[in-house]
């Protein structure tokens, strides 16, 4: 059998300007593609997940893509270490080559990969595709990591220049033209994806966000992105997540179109970088202090929050959004999120996992970021006596309560619920709360 190397997809589902894949691509022995739905991941996941749909119908458009090329797509159901033991075992790999994930589970699985590779005389090579700039890449000069945003995007833009006057020329920014080495694939024919029945799935009904953003959106994206009523965003995060859509190729169009658009993508690295950095934050609060405050357990509150049945109108259409589309206006995100550490006082980490469990566009590092910003308790994060009022969000940013109306219709009737708690009663707790919890740091 002649040597083959493997390319793994991950958070990378495309073809094109894909940089692990343009460097497998390039070398001498032909490419076999592969896919692993992974048993660690998908055993914890609702069965009517709706990214868990659209991950398989990438798969699908992939395999159809590379089979127009005379190649496949092999795609597995299982755990990692397991497949990728059989995989050595068929063939006779070159190079095992794919894009890093920087999560926690991300890094454990490829150590170990790398670990029962190597032990079989295989290399294993990763390659940055993910985030413009990874963990160690964007630092302070004493080599200490960023921890806040600030200075952090300063650094991250000059980093961006160096040696370029026009920053859209910017090395980091080049695109790897993967589709002038097609012709290196693996010829063969693989077996159908495992169905999501098969895998105890059922198809979810939720719409995909599409990836066509149109370019008046991104160059009025300052002006109309704090705005729930209207589309003033691109929807963009779930394509950002599975990398069906290249960061790279973001990057360059919000250069010349919005500065605060590639702000939201440095925001992304950034969040990152926190998370590699400081791998505790998957659990404790960055601010070890604010780990001391006692968090209300009332679950009965949470379940009103998490339905959206508060009394808070701008809340509960936030959170009627969620459930219904996996999406959530980033200026609500803020909202419900202060509400339910704030207002109720429940621990920021069940609204982090409701969120995750709920969002398209889920991503650790970022949803992480922002509920201990919402919280008080992360980096860059408002001071903890900062706490939002709904109403006077509501009158700031959905003031013809058009974004209220589409999502609670019965907000102005006696249909709807009372509130769930007094607004300054609730601003008092909470800061009676933290400032006990605080007292001496």
């Amino acid at each position: 059998m002649n040597k083959v190397c493997f390319f793994w997809f991950r958070r990378d589902l495309r073809l094109e300007d894909n940089a692990g894949l343009f460097h497998v691509l390039k070398g001498q022995h032909p490419v076999l593609p592969v896919f692993i739905l992974d048993k660690n991941i998908l055993d914890n996941l609702p069965k009517d997940d709706a990214r868990v749909t659209f991950i398989y119908d990438q798969l699908q458009f992939l395999k159809k893509q590379l089979q127009s090329l005379g190649s496949d797509l092999t795609v597995e159901y299982g755990y990692p270490v397991e497949i990728w033991k059989k995989w050595t075992e068929e063939f006779e790999i070159g190079t095992v080559y794919t894009n890093r994930d920087y999560e926690p589970y991300a890094i454990k699985r490829d150590n170990d990969i790398k670990i029962l590779l190597e032990s079989k005389g295989i290399d294993f090579r990763t390659f940055k595709d993910h985030v413009i700039f990874e963990w160690n890449e964007v630092i302070k000069d004493d080599g200490l990591p960023y921890t806040v945003f600030t200075p952090y995007s300063k650094k991250w833009m000059a980093k961006l220049q160096e040696e370029k006057t026009n920053v859209q020329d910017s090395f980091y920014l080049s695109s790897y033209p993967t589709e002038q080495h097609f012709s290196n694939f693996y010829s063969y024919s693989g077996s159908e994806v495992p169905t999501l029945e098969s895998m105890g799935f059922e198809r979810s009904g939720i719409d995909i966000p599409s990836k066509e953003v149109p370019r008046s959106l991104v160059k009025e994206y300052h002006e109309k992105r704090n705005f729930p009523g209207i589309r003033g965003t691109s929807r963009l995060g779930i394509h950002f997540r599975f990398g069906t859509i290249s960061i790279r190729e973001k990057a360059r169009k919000a250069v010349s179109l919005s500065q605060t658009f590639l702000n939201e993508l440095i925001w992304r690295d950034f969040y990152s970088q926190i998370l590699a950095h400081f791998p505790k934050v998957a659990g404790k609060a960055f601010k070890p202090a604010y780990d001391r405050i006692e968090w209300r357990q009332d679950e009965a509150e949470f379940k009103v929050w998490c339905e959206g049945k508060t009394g808070y109108p701008i809340v509960d259409a936030g959170m009627r959004e969620l459930n219904a589309t996996g999406f959530m206006h980033n200026r609500v995100r803020m909202i419900t999120a202060s509400f339910l550490t704030k207002h109720l006082l429940i621990d920021w980490r069940g609204g982090e996992a409701y969120f995750a469990e709920k969002l398209l566009d889920f991503d650790l590092a970022s949803n992480n970021g922002g509920w201990q910003w919402a919280a008080g308790c992360g980096t860059d994060a408002a001071p903890y006596f900062r706490i939002f009022s709904p109403d006077a969000q509501t009158q700031k940013f959905d003031k013809d309560y058009k974004y209220i109306s589409k999502w609670v219709p019965e907000w102005n009737s006696p249909a709807y619920v009372k509130p769930i708690v007094d607004h300054k009663f609730a601003r008092e707790r909470c800061l009676a709360v933290y400032k006990a919890a605080l007292a001496g740091d």
